[in-house]
This record gives C-alpha cells, sequence and structure tokens, in this order.
C-alpha cells in the first residue's frame, strides 16, 4: 500500500489555512520562525493546529514531509 502524497497546499487545507500558492507565501513571509523554537509551539498556532502537528511528527506519519518542508521555509 502507498502511501498518500501530500503537498504543502495540502498541509495547509489540512491546518485549516488558505492553501493557494499565495496565501502560503505570505504566510511565510509573515510568520518568521526562530532556530529556538519547535514548529509545533510557534506561537501562531491554534492549539488545534499545533496537537496535529506534534502529533504528525511524533508518529511520523505521511503528513511529515511537507511538516519538515514547512519547517524549513519559516526559518530561512
Amino acid at each position: 500500500m502507498e502511501s498518500p502524497y501530500h503537498t504543502m497546499n495540502t498541509l495547509f487545507d489540512q491546518l485549516g489555512l488558505p492553501s493557494d500558492d499565495l496565501s502560503i507565501r505570505r504566510f511565510v513571509n509573515s510568520h518568521p520562525l526562530d532556530r529556538g523554537t519547535l514548529l509545533p509551539e510557534a506561537p501562531f498556532w491554534s492549539p488545534s493546529q499545533a496537537d496535529f502537528l506534534r502529533d504528525a511528527l511524533y508518529n511520523d506519519s505521511d503528513w511529515s514531509t511537507p511538516i519538515d518542508e514547512l519547517d524549513r521555509m519559516l526559518r530561512r
């Protein structure tokens, strides 16, 4: 059985955020993240968003790849 492939757009859908490319770029540009803060602990997530991110990363789910990509994008 193949794992589903999730894109940055589908990750933003899952998080309940606007998921078009322009909205994603705007989110990334307006939410920089310092090196000392874990992505799920960032102050801009709602509790349910943070729980989703934490759970997906902890369980190394099929969402881990786009979540890791988002983490890198926010730290540039």
